[in-house]
């Protein structure tokens, strides 16, 4: 994907992300520099139509409806936040370094001069923004992972890909054969969502964990999406990674802040058994035992697991393993 168009791309999403309301063509057109500089409505129309196949392909929900509250008789787009937004996917202790994702697009969440130009025009065009909603947008549009380029690509063409694939609780990848369906993504992460060949139903796989290169398989266009199909409902179906227990933990204050994020609850400790102050007591909700008391030991002396003895005991034993 080209930088022009990327940038396009995003400032496309960006309009119809802050806007109250339904955008017309017209006052996309006008807004858009690259939409204005064609030569001819028809060429408008035709990169509108691709750019906007693309951001669904995505998996982003652009919305089609009416652009006047009174009249029915002019209509626009716009992507609903709440519909854009997808529940928090549980990320491994080592993807806590992607949170610098958004600062390689924008410095220190600036917006290009391109893009706020044109958030300009919508307000001059009496078009009501909301800039609070770029917050969701600055994460989702970067991808540095590999497989990104080839996935993309088969996606858009239909075409039968294969691939080695690493699961959260395995040591080595394992083949995969996939039928790509659409891209979502989440938390700065990239999913790519499809029919599972091998096991012959849907399965949503995460890019970071493609090892290797994606090979074609077969022609393009020797599969087709199932109508109707919703990636984004789809996703959240499939996200396996739902909780089965909960973790009581200790946090150093001003530390260990991704099991903060994750934490259901969290106050100053009650009762801190040592004497110690400035330490909190959070309590975590996991899917997976093993999983999650990785993600224990990765915030090393800032964190100490007070319940379930099962977890305590999996990161005693690790920690005795090193020491070995």
């Amino acid at each position: 994907m080209t930088a022009n168009k990327s940038e396009r791309l995003l400032n496309l999403l960006i309009l119809l992300l802050v806007s109250r309301t339904y955008v017309s063509k017209d006052k996309i057109r006008d807004a858009v520099e690259e939409y204005r500089q064609q030569s001819s409505r028809e060429a408008f129309e035709k990169m509108f139509e691709r750019d906007k196949d693309e951001l669904r392909a995505l998996g982003i929900p652009v919305e089609h409806g009416s652009a006047d509250a009174y009249f029915d008789d002019e209509h626009g787009y716009r992507v609903a936040r709440d519909a854009f937004e997808l529940p928090d996917l549980q990320l491994e202790p080592d993807e806590a370094a992607v949170v610098g994702l958004a600062a390689r697009v924008w410095q220190h969440a600036g917006l290009a001069s391109a893009t706020s130009q044109a958030l300009l025009k919508l307000k001059a065009a009496g078009i009501e923004t909301d800039r609070e909603v770029l917050d969701v947008v600055q994460p989702r549009l970067v991808a540095d992972e590999p497989s990104f380029d080839a996935l993309w690509q088969a996606t858009q063409t239909r075409t039968e890909v294969s691939f080695d694939y690493r699961r959260a609780s395995a040591m080595t990848p394992s083949p995969r054969r996939l039928q790509p369906w659409g891209m979502v993504s989440a938390l700065g992460r990239w999913y790519v969502v499809g029919h599972d060949v091998d096991r012959g139903e849907p399965r949503l796989f995460r890019l970071s964990r493609v090892s290797g290169d994606v090979v074609a398989h077969g022609a393009p266009g020797s599969y087709a999406v199932p109508e109707g199909t919703d990636l984004r409902a789809l996703t959240r179906e499939l996200q396996r990674d739902r909780a089965v227990g909960t973790a009581v933990l200790r946090l150093r204050a001003d530390a260990a802040h991704d099991l903060r994020r994750r934490a259901s609850s969290i106050g100053p400790d009650p009762d801190p058994h040592d004497g110690t102050e400035g330490w909190d007591r959070a309590e975590v909700p996991f899917a997976n035992l093993d999983q999650f008391a990785g993600e224990v030991l990765a915030a090393l002396d800032a964190v100490e697991v007070l319940e379930p003895a099962e977890l305590r005991d999996v990161v005693v034993a690790r920690l005795e393993g090193v020491l070995a």
